[in-house]
């Protein structure tokens, strides 16, 4: 056990955040924290990291655990370089190194080697080498850069000083740091916000296999899923456990409902049967003693109270009542740049696509490669730098945006949606929007100072009212919470019209989608199917690439229709393969030349422990002298290899 909460009761003032909460956190545990905005969650792993104080109860943490908290907030020193930030978390060790190369020089000056001084020099410089050595302190670079290149830092100079770093990177900065500490017990709070699919898919990969226990925040479901075997439900001031990943939670906590609300409702039965039949009987002479023995048969019975409802998910329904032709998009040699400026970066040259009646469409891609752009190209919002943009009769598309773009600050919730259907009435309005959790006075609150879920939720409210046979999704899921996110990916499933979304949101991929489509500088490339199906068909496509790199061929037609297509947008030319092939014979020599130095450096310390060696001071700083070289060769090769290997 690495910690344990028992009894645990928080509160702010009078306001009570968790109450009676036992909780115990063991090796390996994945752990997700999940629950509405505002329900405890950052509070619970404040108090799991021992920052915020329980009001009753006991927090107990095994002794010398290390553990590692990812705040929302980075907590970056701004005066220190990338390569600085990153190298601090090992200071002791390179602290320990430069120890050790000082007590060296102090040992070359001595000619007597049985001095007392001298070995205690000797015995203090072992130490520190052998510290440096058991804690890889020669791979400290080697793993700096892989967890840099891991999190989206690969072309980022890392003297970049950490104060001119976006929001976004800063938080990376922060998640690349604590991964280097390598804690007991890691605590993330919204770790895979700013993170595209590569660096997200590297980052699950990481934490899959990371040897410590990890408790997780996120609103990313389908990274829950890769992730936890198990959830930890804060709500209506408790934290419930449940067993299995995200999707096993939501299965689970519903039949545990049903099953608690049967329990209450038999409970409550029995009860009502008992009093009654003891209302009706104990004042006869002839059935006092029986209803007696049922009035004692309530005293004795265990109170079964009524489960807490689950939180009233929103409720969106998108419908209309005219279908358009089957062709209800045709794209051809589209070029855009950035902004729709004609001095804008070029995103896109000569693409083509295509959308049919009924297709649901993800279009996916790398930040800043134009997905936004394209939408609004679309809907006539930009002007694209060529090509023809032809939408077929009877569509009628209907516009999210991200943000507030779109509304009006100024007016109150029901204005807004007022203003846009004049001859709606009130009551149709109001019920609209308490389907999308805007009841009582919220209705009444200004656009402009909703939160980033509500305004979501009255576009969402406003997309309804329009009815439109098409839907163009920019990040919808984004700001909201777990609830209205399930409610919108059942409406979008249910949904019989046409859509075509951009999101970064794996989960909604992996359900709703008939096709993905990724985006490119040099056009889109169509993968048949949802998420994983998406995965599939691009590591195919790569292993069909690899293949004709190494055969020095084209990739064989029989490699799949999808496969071929799209190894041609990725065809590289013969010298491009030539380099690659260098560079891969050039990697196994450097594992092999690393290989090699390891053990001749180990060989040179075992004889630095001879005593007829250790006598000689001669030999000593030979030695001494000849192990600082293979260890700059080692560090030269291990950084070679880490350029290799990206």
């Amino acid at each position: 056990m690495l910690l344990s909460l028992e009894n645990a009761t928080k509160m702010f003032a009078e306001k009570i955040i968790f109450m009676g909460v036992n909780l115990k956190i063991e090796e390996g545990d994945r752990i997700g924290l999940v629950g509405v905005n505002g329900a405890g969650k950052s509070t619970l792993l404040n108090v799991l990291e021992g920052s915020l104080p329980l009001e009753q109860g006991e927090r107990a943490a095994r002794t010398g655990l290390s553990l590692g908290f990812l705040r929302q907030d980075s907590g970056l020193d701004g005066e220190n370089t990338i390569w600085e930030e990153m190298r601090n978390v090992f200071r002791p060790l390179l602290d320990a190194q430069a120890q050790s190369k000082r007590i060296a020089a102090q040992m070359g000056q001595y000619t007597d080697h049985s001095d007392p001084d001298y070995r205690a020099l000797s015995e203090e410089y072992t130490r520190l080498q052998s510290y440096f050595e058991v804690n890889e302190g020669y791979n400290i670079d080697v793993k700096i850069r892989t967890i840099l290149n891991g999190m989206g830092f690969a072309d980022k100079d890392t003297a970049t000083p950490c104060s001119t770093l976006s929001g976004g990177e800063k938080t990376r900065l922060a998640l690349a740091r604590l991964l280097l500490s390598d804690p007991e017990l890691l605590m993330l709070d919204e770790p895979t916000n700013h993170l595209d699919f590569a660096t997200l898919q590297w980052l699950e990969t990481y934490l899959q296999s990371y040897r410590g226990a990890i408790v997780v925040v996120s609103h990313d479901r389908y990274f829950l899923d890769q992730l936890c075997n198990r959830i930890w439900e804060v709500a209506h001031l408790r934290v419930t456990p449940y067993k299995g990943n995200y999707t096993k939670y939501m299965h689970t906590r519903e039949l545990l409902y049903e099953r608690q609300l049967k329990e209450y409702e038999m409970y409550q039965q029995r009860v009502t049967k008992l009093s009654d039949f003891v209302a009706r009987n104990k004042v006869r002479a002839s059935t006092a003693a029986l209803a007696r023995s049922r009035e004692k048969e309530l005293e004795r019975m265990e109170p079964v109270r009524q489960p807490p409802k689950p939180l009233n998910p929103a409720r969106i329904s998108f419908l209309f009542e005219r279908d358009p032709v089957k062709d209800v998009l045709h794209v051809e040699g589209l070029s855009l740049r950035a902004g729709g400026d004609p001095a804008g970066r070029l995103l896109c040259a000569g693409a083509c696509f295509d959308l049919l009646r009924g297709e649901k469409v993800a279009l996916v891609g790398s930040n800043g490669v134009g997905k936004s752009t394209f939408l609004k190209a679309l809907i006539g919002e930009l002007r694209p730098e060529a090509g023809r943009i032809q939408w077929g009769r009877n569509v009628s598309a209907s516009y999210f945006e991200q943000g507030q773009v779109g509304l009006s600050g100024y007016k109150t919730v029901i204005q807004e949606l007022w203003d846009r259907y004049p001859q709606s009435r009130e009551q149709e309005l109001r019920n609209l929007l308490g389907g999308l959790l805007f009841s009582g006075e919220t209705i009444y609150k200004r656009v402009d100072m909703l939160s980033g879920g509500e305004k979501a939720r009255l576009k969402f409210a406003i997309m309804m009212y329009e009815e439109g046979n098409v839907l163009l999704l920019d990040e919808p899921t984004n700001h909201l919470d777990l609830a209205t996110k399930e409610a919108l990916d059942r409406a979008l499933i249910a949904y019989e019209g046409t859509i075509l979304t951009v999101s970064h949101d794996r989960y909604l991929l992996s359900r709703m989608p008939s096709r993905i489509v990724e985006m490119h500088p040099e056009g889109f490339v169509s993968y048949q199917g949802g998420y994983e199906e998406y995965l599939a068909q691009r590591k195919a496509a790569e292993s069909a690439q690899a293949a004709a790199q190494a055969a020095d061929t084209p990739a064989s037609s029989d490699a799949g229709a999808e496969s071929g297509k799209a190894a041609t947008e990725y065809h590289r030319t013969k010298k491009q393969r030539a380099e690659a092939a260098a560079r891969k014979k050039r990697l196994f020599e450097v594992e092999q030349e690393i290989s090699d130095l390891e053990a001749q450096i180990q060989f040179e310390q075992d004889r630095l422990s001879d005593p007829e060696v250790s006598r000689d001071y001669q030999k000593v700083t030979e030695l001494c002298a000849n192990i600082d070289q293979m260890r700059a060769t080692l560090a030269e090769r291990m950084d070679e290899w880490a350029n290799l290997s990206e």
